[in-house]
């Protein structure tokens, strides 16, 4: 009895850790369940950083429209693919075996993961922050040069609950989202109380450094929050196929990455324009930035809670980016691509520089995943049209996803062109502009589409469909 149990439990964590399909029967969320802890993943500091950067490019109302516009419009549409995820109780990762080979899909894992992972730097960086602005409400000052060590705390603690697995993950947000939920509403009510509402309705940006004027601003800001939307990708479907119905999968996820992450972006940004207003001086570090409007313990209660945030976000992230690890390389065991995480993002924090360079690594991600998700969207509506075999995807007696020499050079090709028809509109690193088209759809939008039209024409050819081995059964 004690064998078949080990047995079973093995079986368990093969597929809520590994990469076999689940069934219905071992789905465990609903969407309360979903929403929470996907709101637990998106809810972190990172947020406050991005609003803060868009605040010093948009004005109130363009903040307001620009945020949560185009983040709601790109997740309705790049989030459809769920439903498959559900449907079939797999991650996103092996339905790319279709569309870029095993050997393809390895090489995109690790690139996705690896473009992906700063983010929680950019958490952890954010974390010692608001570690050190605690210490020094209690006059304790720490030297500079030992702060990005501080991050090294949440790192280590959110590591702890992605070993621990979904059920951990789930205990922690359920206590969690609600709390930084409502330091969200604290956040705006500071923002908005700390400085008169008129001059925040009124404030405008400095654009002197934009020679396009507030068109040039207005289509940066909207290409950080295309960017930003596009960021969800590599781990948008690990946790889904989890969900019982694919609807609450669905808008679980919708509502999770484009409205509550959104909000504590436009929180971010209200708090930069308020500090600009009182100080002069605009700060993407919202540690900083409730230090200086709120009142102590205001202050202090936000900072213990924005601490809290980062771990649970380091948590779920750690969880979601080692499933999709597993994905590709399922021989490997799960804790270890949960430690490997780990080290990289104490390497990054203690590099201290990801915040630096937010915009550029947000840039270069995006002109990634923007072409990813494209040919995702168009092969699962327009190619497979919502029907996937398993047993192909599995290579269960099956060689019809092998392609050449396990690339599928048809998704590979259609990726490479979305990339650079995008670099060559915009420079994501110096933030040159090559391109008038940027001034009106963007770089990243045009990565998308292009990556898009050129796989399903390919697919659509008699050499394409052979190649493709549309026709098989």
């Amino acid at each position: 009895m004690k064998e078949k149990s080990n047995r079973e439990k093995l079986i368990e964590q093969e597929t809520t850790l590994g990469i076999a399909p689940l069934l219905p029967q071992e789905r465990k969320y609903g969407f309360l369940d979903a929403f929470l802890i996907i709101s637990g993943y998106a809810i972190a500091t990172w947020c406050y950083t991005q609003g803060a950067t868009v605040a010093g490019l948009l004005d109130f109302k363009q903040l307001i429209a620009n945020t949560f516009g185009i983040n709601i419009l790109v997740l309705a549409i790049v989030s459809l693919p769920i439903l498959f995820s559900v449907r079939y109780g797999i991650d996103v990762w092996i339905w790319f075996r279709s569309i870029f080979g095993l050997n393809g899909c390895k090489i995109l894992t690790v690139l996705a993961v690896l473009a992906n992972f700063p983010w929680y730097a950019v958490c952890a960086e954010l974390f010692s922050s608001s570690m050190s602005n605690l210490l020094a409400m209690a006059g304790i000052i720490i030297p500079e040069s030992f702060q990005p060590f501080l991050g090294v705390g949440s790192i280590l603690l959110g590591t702890a609950i992605a070993i621990g697995g979904p059920t951990a993950i789930q205990k922690s947000t359920r206590i969690m989202v609600p709390s930084m939920l409502g330091v969200g509403i604290i956040v705006v009510i500071i923002a908005m109380t700390s400085v008169p509402t008129s001059e925040i309705l009124n404030y405008q940006p400095d654009l002197s450094a934009y020679p396009g004027g507030r068109q040039e601003a207005y289509m940066r800001a909207l290409e950080l929050n295309i960017a930003f939307a596009f960021s969800w990708s590599v781990a948008m479907f690990v946790l889904p196929r989890l969900c019982k119905k694919e609807k609450h999968a669905y808008w679980a996820t919708v509502t999770s990455y484009g409205v509550v992450a959104p909000f504590f972006c436009f929180a971010g940004g209200v708090l930069a324009i308020a500090m600009f207003v009182k100080f002069g001086v605009m700060s993407d570090d919202p540690t900083y930035m409730l230090a200086n409007l709120a009142s102590p313990p205001v202050a202090l209660l936000s900072l213990v809670l924005v601490a809290f945030a980062n771990i649970g976000t380091q948590g779920v992230g750690s969880y979601m980016n080692a499933l999709v690890l597993k994905s590709s390389f399922p021989k490997v065991k799960y804790n270890t691509f949960v430690f490997l995480l780990a080290a990289y993002v104490l390497f990054l924090t203690v590099w201290n520089k990801v915040i630096e360079y937010f915009s550029s690594f947000l840039a270069v991600e995006t002109y990634l995943y923007a072409p990813i998700m494209a040919v995702l969207v168009v092969d699962f509506f327009f190619v497979k049209h919502q029907h996937l075999s398993l047993r192909d995807a599995y290579f269960l007696n099956s060689d019809r996803y092998r392609f050449t020499h396990g690339f599928n050079l048809i998704g590979l090709f259609s990726l490479v062109i979305g990339f650079v028809s995008a670099l060559l509109i915009f420079n994501p690193i110096s933030g040159e502009i090559y391109s008038p088209i940027f001034y009106y759809v963007g770089a990243s939008s045009v990565s998308f589409f292009t990556a898009g039209i050129v796989y399903l024409i390919a697919c659509k050819t008699a050499p394409g469909k052979s190649y493709m081995k549309l026709d098989s059964k």
